[in-house]
């Protein structure tokens, strides 16, 4: 019984961190920090995309969508392929970019 209670807690508490974020702030964030490779709507910079070599996913796509929110911030924050981490963006300021790139689908 113990047990049960310990994950409903922390099943409560990780509930009221994603609700937490901030789809507004994170677009604030996203204008500064990423928009300029992937694009005002998400769908990619062309010019960026053929500049380093990539195939730029559209981040309202399925497939981008369909990814944990974990897994996006771990991109943010650790780059994936030819993309670096976001240094400038961190914390708080991770939730609210996934938040907002929830909002474009």
């Amino acid at each position: 019984m113990r047990t049960l209670l310990i994950i409903v807690c922390f099943a409560a508490a990780a509930a009221t961190a994603l609700q937490g974020a901030d789809a507004t702030a994170g677009k604030a964030v996203y204008d500064k920090s990423c928009k300029s490779c992937h694009g005002p709507d998400g769908a990619g910079n062309p010019a960026i995309a053929k500049m380093f070599k990539v195939e730029m996913r559209d981040l309202k796509s399925a497939g981008v969508q369909a990814m944990s929110d974990d897994d996006l911030k771990k991109i943010i924050t650790d780059g994936k392929g030819k993309m670096k981490p976001v240094a400038s963006v961190s914390g708080v300021a991770t939730d609210n970019v996934v938040a907002y790139l929830r909002s474009l689908k």
